[in-house]
């Protein structure tokens, strides 16, 4: 189990570095990603708190959850960025721009936050044979 997580662990880190690696490539920049992935840290402390809001320890099915998680919320970071870059390059400030962003792409967020927690949802109540093996990963996701 020890190895198991650690093997995890590093995956995710390691999913991390070459997400970020790769968005250097496609924004042709170091700090637009950089931007990005700070939203990982805030990713990660609602899974934290959801798996201890639902008394769920960490397993390999709640990691697994996790990374699915981060991914999730890298994609969604990445639409606001490219949104707020959009809106500087034709002449707001980024104070502006921000705030552009947040308005318009708030709803597609939340769209994709409430389809993952509805499709989620049966899972993480661990109802039937064998539901409460994956409910870890489930309550992981909804957590994001």
């Amino acid at each position: 189990m020890q190895e198991a997580f650690t093997r995890l662990g590093i995956g995710l880190a390691f999913a991390a570095v070459l997400v970020y690696l790769l968005m250097v490539v496609n924004f042709q920049s170091w700090t637009d990603p950089f931007i990005i992935i700070t939203a990982l840290p805030g990713a990660f402390t609602g899974i934290v708190w959801a798996l201890f809001l639902t008394q769920t320890t960490f397993s390999v099915p709640s990691l697994m959850g996790a990374i699915m998680s981060i991914g999730v919320a890298t994609a969604n970071s990445i639409l606001l960025v490219t949104f707020a870059i959009e809106r500087m390059e034709l002449g707001r400030t980024a104070l502006q721009a921000a705030v552009d962003a947040g308005c318009t792409r708030l709803r597609p967020i939340c769209m994709t936050a409430l389809a993952m927690i509805i499709g989620m949802l049966p899972m993480a109540l661990g109802m039937g044979e064998g539901g409460e093996q994956n409910a870890p990963l489930a309550r992981a996701v909804i957590g994001d």
